[in-house]
């Protein structure tokens, strides 16, 4: 049993406190996937690269606007041109021009995930990276999560109290680590990646959807509690 001095005083001996973390950790399954998309183009003078950047970026578009509902985002994050020069000579002559699009998508539903990606990757210079899996911000499980962390905070004070022959009184305080300037919680590290690369079209059928097993999602809560108990028996 701990007592943080800086926030609370100490219990006294009619009125002893108890201090308390819990904890809790819980696994579910994504809820959503998020790819980012690549488009280039090099061409010998800007206008031909700014053109079949543009001509890509709306196959792009095209494709993927086409899925309807299961795609809940689809942004457009950087779009770049830039000359390359000649290695040698003097002067700067430029060599070719190098244009650059990049998108993100989220999408909801993992089969349109998995036949998406197939389709995207096998168009004309176009990289698709991801899945990163996640949950929403507003996914029930984070709220599962706290009150399991609750719950477990409450256990473990009673557990303490009880070893002392003393029951709970009254909870003084509940709060998250953050709000009492603890360190921050780790956040887990990002699932793996797909990542392909098509470099130019292809005579054969489009290849067949492929299968993405999502990757489950852990979710932490931690919360810190204090209570009041009553005289324990020593």
């Amino acid at each position: 049993m701990t007592q943080d001095t800086t926030h609370q005083p100490y219990g006294t001996p009619e009125v002893p406190r108890v201090a308390v973390r819990g904890e809790a950790h819980i696994e579910v399954d994504p809820e959503i996937a998020r790819i980012g998309i690549t488009v280039t183009a090099r061409g010998t003078d800007r206008r031909t690269a700014l053109e079949d950047l543009t001509r890509r970026n709306n196959a792009v578009l095209d494709l993927v606007k086409s899925y309807g509902d299961p795609v809940e985002k689809l942004e457009t994050g950087t779009f770049s041109i830039t000359p390359e020069l000649t290695r040698h000579g003097r002067g700067e002559r430029v060599r070719a021009y190098h244009g650059r699009v990049h998108l993100t998508a989220e999408i909801a539903d993992f089969t349109t995930l998995g036949e998406l990606t197939t389709r995207l990757a096998d168009l004309e210079l176009t990289q698709v990276d991801g899945p990163w899996w996640a949950l929403r911000p507003t996914s029930p499980a984070h709220g599962e999560a706290r009150r399991q962390a609750v719950l477990e905070a409450v256990q473990r004070a009673r557990e303490y109290a009880g070893a002392l022959g003393a029951d709970l009184a009254a909870l003084v305080e509940l709060a998250d680590l953050g709000a009492e300037n603890a360190a921050p919680v780790a956040m887990s590290a990002p699932a793996g990646t797909f990542r392909a690369m098509a470099y130019g079209d292809t005579e054969e059928a489009g290849a067949p959807p492929l299968d993405l097993e999502p990757q489950r999602q852990t979710v932490h809560a931690q919360v810190n509690a204090r209570f009041t108990m009553t005289p324990p028996r020593l």
